[in-house]
């Protein structure tokens, strides 16, 4: 018997916009039928948290299937593979926020060990509850939606503090089930893409990417290709110009000094990566900014730019 045809991951990635402390999608935009002519499970560079306000269908997470409807929410960590589909031609209204946890913690000013401690009881799973099964949680999830909706006065610091609150409250959800069972991403690259989006700037192998996911580097690239369906350098080099263009938007540092911040040991490397993943040069992006999103939405074939 053939053995089953794994399907490739798709890696969507999501920004913070700038002077907000998380990324708000909400809206009439957001009602649709979920799902259609998805194939795949895909995993994203931030924290989703999701409120369902009406609708009926699956949400799934690599090999489990929850039922969906109205007043449940789910949490979805970084890297976490999962979907959402409605029932045939039925149309739901989900709305999302993406945050990036430690962005949000950093005023805690805890130790690097008391900080990784809670990043762990923060992403030891995916959950979907119903808001009775967890009052604070839902409370503070509906008071951060009206925040960014009516964006009053101090919104981005009340956004902040309730995000803030609303990790805590997630780590202490998930209990002490993250140090009894272990952290156990259902993405089997996880550690992988943790170190690529940590250390992209440094001079690593792939055999350092296979030794964090426990592999042989043979066997690595082979998964790696099969999940993600580009290679290990392609995600790393992708993820060193994704770097690039920001830094080309925010600052005015000169393109030489981007090259070697985002890890290309010489501009001719660092210039050929950037025209063959964005499609123009440096010097070209840096006159466009505005090509930003939409150039790297066309990336290949697992880069998405969420939604």
């Amino acid at each position: 018997m053939s053995k089953k045809k794994k399907q490739p991951a798709e890696f969507r990635f999501y920004e913070v916009p700038q002077d907000e402390p998380v990324l708000a999608l909400m809206g009439s935009k957001w009602i649709q039928v979920y799902g259609q002519n998805i194939h795949n499970q895909h995993f994203h560079n931030l924290m989703e948290i999701g409120y369902c306000h009406y609708g009926e269908g699956d949400l799934e997470f690599e090999d489990e299937k929850h039922r969906f409807g109205a007043g449940m929410l789910s949490c979805i960590p970084a890297n976490y593979l999962h979907v959402t589909k409605c029932d045939t031609n039925v149309k739901a209204f989900w709305e999302y926020i993406f945050m990036n946890p430690e962005d949000i913690l950093k005023p805690w000013g805890k130790s690097s060990q008391e900080m990784n401690e809670l990043m762990k009881a923060i992403n030891h799973q995916a959950f979907f509850i119903h808001t009775e099964e967890n009052p604070m949680i839902a409370t503070l999830i509906r008071a951060m939606f009206e925040q960014m909706q009516h964006k009053s006065a101090y919104y981005q610091e009340c956004v902040k503090g309730l995000a803030y609150s609303l990790l805590f409250e997630i780590a202490r959800f998930n209990g002490k089930a993250a140090d009894s069972a272990g952290y156990k991403s259902s993405l089997q690259l996880e550690n992988a893409i943790a170190y690529v989006d940590k250390n992209y700037a440094q001079n690593f192998k792939i055999v350092d990417l296979a030794r964090e996911c426990h592999m042989s580097e043979t066997h690595f690239r082979r998964v790696f290709q099969e999940k993600m369906n580009m290679t290990p350098i392609e995600y790393v080099n992708f993820v060193r110009i994704k770097k690039a263009c920001e830094l080309i938007d925010k600052t005015d540092i000169s393109m030489e000094d981007v090259a070697e911040k985002v890890g290309f040991t010489t501009p001719s490397t660092f210039n050929r990566n950037f025209r063959r993943i964005i499609g123009t040069s440096p010097y070209q992006w840096k006159k466009r900014p505005d090509n930003h999103e939409g150039k790297l939405q066309e990336y290949k074939i697992s880069a998405l730019k969420g939604w």
